[in-house]
C-alpha cells in the first residue's frame, strides 16, 4: 500500500492515492479531473502542459507528483481564482486563440512571468515564453497579450 500524496492545487488541499513517479498532468487530468492542462508531447518540449509549482512554471507531463508533495500547485483553472485573470482578459482582447490547444500553458508561463518580473521587456517574453509551440503561430499576440496584461500596451 502506498501512502496518499497531498498538495495544495488551486488553494485547497488535496490528496492522491497514486504512485509517486506517476506524471503530475495524468493526476490532474485523470485522478483529479481537471482537464484545463493539456497533453501535448509527453516530453516537456511543447509547454501544453505547463502548470506553476510553488510559483514557477513547471512542466506536468515529466514532473513526478511525488515531486510536488507538500507544494502548491495551480492549475489554469485556478489562474483567475473564479474570474478571468489580467492576462485572459488580454488574450480575449488581442484574439490570441486560434484552436485553443497551447493556451493553457502558454497563459501559465506568462503568469509566472509577470509574477516575476511585472514590466517585461520583448527579450524577457521570448526567454519565458521560448519552448512554447503554437501550431497557429499566434507568437506577436502573445506578446502584445502579455505587454498589455503588464500595462505596457505595446
Amino acid at each position: 500500500m502506498q501512502p496518499m500524496i497531498a498538495f495544495t492545487l488551486n488553494g485547497k488541499p488535496v490528496q492522491a492515492d497514486v504512485p509517486r513517479d506517476m506524471p503530475l498532468l495524468w493526476v490532474l487530468r485523470d485522478v483529479l479531473g481537471l482537464t484545463g492542462t493539456k497533453f501535448g508531447c509527453g516530453e516537456g518540449l511543447c509547454g501544453s502542459c505547463t502548470v506553476h509549482v510553488a510559483g514557477q512554471a513547471t512542466r506536468s507531463c515529466v514532473t513526478a507528483v511525488g515531486d510536488v508533495e507538500g507544494k502548491g500547485v495551480t492549475t489554469i483553472e485556478g489562474l483567475g481564482q473564479g474570474r478571468l485573470h489580467v492576462l485572459q482578459e488580454a488574450w480575449l482582447e488581442h484574439d490570441v486563440a486560434q484552436c485553443g490547444y497551447c493556451q493553457p500553458g502558454q497563459l501559465m508561463s506568462a503568469a509566472a512571468l509577470l509574477a516575476a518580473k511585472p514590466r517585461p521587456t520583448d527579450a524577457d517574453i521570448d526567454r519565458a515564453m521560448d519552448g512554447h509551440l503554437c501550431r497557429c503561430g499566434t507568437y506577436p499576440r502573445i506578446r502584445a497579450a502579455i505587454h498589455k496584461a503588464a500595462g505596457a500596451g505595446r
